[in-house]
């Protein structure tokens, strides 16, 4: 009798660990014996217990990311206090987790040299105007490096402009 309910005890086990069900909207990576081996999509996925292991849990909804209120200097010497908020999402979930330590951190600081680069091309007068340029340029120039962090970024907004 204990031998059975022993098999039955690991029968369980077995199937608990090797069924997951991945949420709407999400995407998780599995490592097989610590190297990269799928990605699973939302719904029912089998794994291989003791072998595989979910490594990473991606959402793919649009995130919204705040830039902090930095201090920039435009063309004419003039400081300017900006603040902005990054909307991006994840599309490439492998890349999203073996392309960059943090790719948060990664968009965060490559928003505010892109923004600093950016408003120091501009004169104070034309940072005001020119708002909707700076938001297209910055997404460009984040865009283009976050590719191979497995992210596009969708739009960024400032938020507030104060000399």
């Amino acid at each position: 009798m204990s031998i059975a309910l022993i098999v039955v005890i690991i029968a369980v086990i077995f199937i608990t660990r090797s069924i997951k069900v991945v949420p709407q909207q999400n995407a998780w990576v599995v490592e097989r014996l610590g190297k990269y081996h799928a990605t699973l999509a939302p719904g029912l996925n089998f794994l291989v217990p003791f072998v595989d292991r979910v490594a990473y849990k991606h959402g793919l909804k649009e995130i919204p990311l705040d830039v902090p209120s930095q201090v920039c200097i435009t063309r004419d010497n003039t400081q300017l206090q900006v603040d902005g908020v990054l909307y991006f999402q994840v599309t490439d979930p492998m890349r999203a987790s073996y392309g960059a330590s943090n790719y948060i951190v990664a968009i965060t600081q490559l928003a505010q040299t892109t923004l600093r680069s950016v408003i120091g091309k501009l004169e104070l007068d034309k940072t005001f105007e020119e708002r909707d340029m700076i938001n297209a340029q910055v997404v460009a120039a984040i865009d283009e490096a976050a590719l191979n962090w497995g992210v596009k970024v969708l739009r960024y907004e400032i938020k507030d402009l104060t000399p």
